[in-house]
């Protein structure tokens, strides 16, 4: 309980350094100004869901090889933090590009990609809600979280493969960043990181431990069932 409560402060302190860093620290940019302070939470949000969603994918292939209920509940854990951090993505990035492109959205190839992408992994959810015995839900869930992660790597790839309104990567893709930019991008790419990974973990935990109250409640309503104690008396006294 103490190393939680710490790590939670720990993160707490590092994502409130990390925007005070973005918003006081980091340097003007000339072109976009102020707007562009948006930079530091909209790619770090991006970077926690890409990473949320490839632990989603190792959690559904590893439930279909091995049945082992902990993958699933790892798998729902994985797609709630992805599905949180493609929001925050979703609506900072319209606040930045109003300003900037003079538009809040347009169908490119990036934003595109990205809705289907926040469509798909909210399904997913919505199919776990839908589905009532928890092995069918698990293997459909796993099966249909495989699937939504083929468009992973499209929404990576869109604006190298295909001109978009996003401009190419500043960072491996041949563009470049002031150093003190940089510094403080880390540092929020970082406190995401953290962020997303305790409130993954935190929700993983809490899964396994509704499972166990869910299966105790279970055996306790069939312990106490009439027919269970019928069963369990001798002939002779259930014949009377």
């Amino acid at each position: 309980m103490t190393g939680r409560i710490a790590g939670t402060v720990i993160v707490a302190a590092l994502i409130f350094y990390a925007g005070y860093a973005a918003l006081f620290i980091a340097p003007d940019e000339k072109t976009m100004h102020e707007i562009q302070r948006i930079f530091y939470f909209h790619l770090p949000s991006w970077i926690a869901m890409f990473s949320a969603l490839c632990v989603v994918f190792y959690a559904n292939v590893a439930y279909l090889v091995t049945k082992k209920r902990k993958f699933d509940a790892l798998g729902v854990s994985g797609v709630e933090v992805g599905v949180m951090c493609c929001t925050i993505g979703l609506i900072t990035g319209p606040l930045w590009a109003r300003p900037v492109w003079g538009i809040w959205w347009t169908w490119d190839a990036r934003l595109t990609t990205t809705f289907i992408l926040w469509i798909l992994y909210v399904s997913y959810l919505l199919l776990r809600g839908l589905l009532e015995d928890p092995e069918k839900k698990a293997t459909l869930s796993a099966i249909f979280g495989i699937f939504a992660f083929l468009d992973v790597p499209l929404v990576y790839l869109s604006n190298r493969l295909w001109r978009t309104q996003h401009p190419q990567p500043v960072m491996g893709g041949g563009g470049s960043i002031d150093p003190r930019m940089l510094n403080v991008l880390l540092l929020s790419w970082t406190a995401f990181l953290c962020f997303a990974f305790l409130v993954c973990w935190s929700r993983f935990r809490l899964e396994l431990l509704h499972r166990e109250v869910e299966e105790a409640y279970a055996m306790e309503s069939l312990a106490a069932s009439p027919s269970s104690a019928g069963a369990s008396l001798p002939l002779s006294r259930r014949a009377q």
